[in-house]
């Protein structure tokens, strides 16, 4: 059986000339569906579509209400330094909330072939969003090593699109005020 699902791609842009940044995993994702559009309808943002002078708030309430509005299932790619960046955890921080005029999304986490232990299908809690982490602790996300089969992609989604009403999701962490430096997160 098939469903569709809109889903919000969350990424770290990285350098746009490394041929393995956060955009080049984004855009073989949306290819992979290229020829199965009833099967998913990518959204993310890209690099320039948001004003960074606005203010933070401005930025949040812009990517909840432009380009998460509607969609069913946020799919997190996570390379070495997607944890760090601010507009990943209000990606997420927005994809977990309901509000008036958006229902809560579905989340997956999705480690990519450049993430340390990718090889060994093993991850760093501290090295992965720690909202997405805090997600995978109580049921509500899953994380998966990257894959190119649209079927096994199109069941995770729909997994999630499904637990996002069965369970509650954990978005207490204190949102990130700017991009991190550090190796690791913490509490």
């Amino acid at each position: 059986m098939s469903y569709k699902h809109r889903v919000f791609i969350s990424f770290h842009h990285g350098e746009e000339k490394d041929p393995y940044s956060g955009v080049h995993y984004k855009n073989k994702f949306i290819n992979i569906f290229q020829d199965y559009s009833e099967v998913i309808i990518s959204r993310s943002v890209m690099e320039g579509d948001i004003d960074t002078s606005l203010k933070t708030e401005s930025i949040r309430q812009k990517i909840r209400d432009e380009y998460l509005r509607n969609t069913t299932v946020t799919v997190v790619l996570i390379g070495p330094e997607t944890w760090k960046r601010k507009h990943v955890d209000w990606e997420i921080s927005s994809s977990l909330r309901h509000t008036q005029y958006n229902k809560r999304s579905g989340l997956i986490g999705i480690l990519l072939p450049t993430y340390p232990g990718y090889a060994e299908n093993k991850y760093n809690p501290y090295t992965i969003p720690p909202r997405l982490y805090d997600n995978l602790e109580n049921g509500f996300a899953k994380l998966y090593l990257w894959n190119t089969k649209p079927s096994s992609i199109q069941k995770w989604v729909h997994e999630a699109y499904l637990r996002k009403d069965q369970i509650e999701p954990d978005n207490s962490y204190p949102n990130f005020v700017n991009n991190k430096s550090a190796d690791r997160w913490s509490y």
